[in-house]
């Protein structure tokens, strides 16, 4: 099982800071000679997480008059997204009363539950992510993963092409020529889409090509040319490109995804990519991920396993 110093350490090793509670691992921004602005890895940053009030409870509880109230007293606090967990197991068999699993207890708890597959209840705690600093090619695999999810990815057809981001493969980022190359890539690839959204520009404009022609005529003209042209330049962008993302799951779908994405078999960029997940989630629910065993494979990037998997 993972032991919260071993997952501080290694975070922090990654570059993480908390803030106000809030874990993020950063990613920095290099450039080519020619300006063009890629990153090597992922930057993972949690932007939400659950608050709770259990105490709004009380009048439901002190409606079965047998002091179920008391259940609001407990001395030992949980995080947020724990108790509301625990909380909604425990309406289940109405366990609020003197013989109830305590809180001090909830590692038990937890074990007990998930090691008997009762995987629902961890629906109720949901996490947001922004995710950046990682390739088209990842979201293309990244938004297979349904069930629990809610992605709001950024749109080339609307965002200029000079905010568009590249990103390097570890494979490029150690060898000379590999990374070269990729320099020498993303730098043509950013000459040809200036220079193809010129020609569409003046081609817009004097209304040579149908297709590149706003389809009615209203205050949301100007986006709508706009969006013509970019649509049709960003064709050119590799899987290499920047695709920014947010993604909100809760702790099933995380856990689930976390198994699923970080074992050997699972493409390198996605790998790296949900092992700062589970990081920045371990450390803000850590009964919720304690379970986790950490592995370094062979490619020097990590992953987790657990006995508990598909919970």
């Amino acid at each position: 099982m993972a032991k919260y110093e071993e997952v501080l350490k290694i975070f922090k090793e990654l570059g993480g800071e908390i803030h106000n509670g809030f874990p993020a691992i950063n990613s920095e921004v290099f450039y080519t000679k020619n300006n063009t602005p890629y990153l090597k890895s992922a930057g993972v940053v949690m932007i939400s997480k659950p608050e709770i009030n259990i105490d709004n409870m009380r009048k439901f509880l002190e409606g079965y008059k047998n002091g179920f109230e008391e259940y609001l007293e407990d001395p030992d606090k949980l995080t947020p997204g724990t108790q509301l967990i625990k909380t909604s197991a425990q309406l289940c068999y109405m366990s609020f009363g003197p013989k109830r699993t305590k809180n001090k207890d909830a590692r038990k708890y937890f074990d007990n539950i998930m090691s008997s597959g009762h995987g629902s209840v961890l629906e109720h705690s949901n996490y947001t992510f922004l995710f950046y600093g990682i390739s088209r090619s990842l979201t293309h695999e990244l938004i297979r993963h349904r069930a629990g999810f809610a992605y709001s990815q950024q749109s080339q057809r609307y965002v200029s092409g000079d905010l568009i981001r590249f990103v390097e493969r570890k494979e490029f980022q150690n060898d000379e020529k590999l990374h070269e190359l990729f320099e020498e890539r993303i730098d043509r690839i950013k000459r040809e889409y200036e220079e193809i959204y010129s020609i569409l520009k003046e081609k817009q404009e004097k209304e040579e090509i149908d297709i590149l022609k706003a389809t009615k005529d209203d205050e949301h003209i100007k986006t709508e040319l706009r969006k013509k042209i970019n649509q049709t330049a960003r064709a050119i962008f590799t899987n290499e490109t920047e695709a920014p993302i947010v993604v909100t799951a809760n702790i099933r779908a995380w856990r689930h995804t976390i198994e699923m994405r970080t074992d050997s078999s699972a493409e390198t960029e996605i790998r790296e990519l949900f092992f700062k997940v589970f990081l920045c989630l371990y450390l803000v629910e850590p009964i919720l991920f304690e379970d986790y065993e950490i592995i370094k494979y062979k490619d020097g990037i990590y992953g987790v396993k657990t006995n508990w998997r598909k919970v």
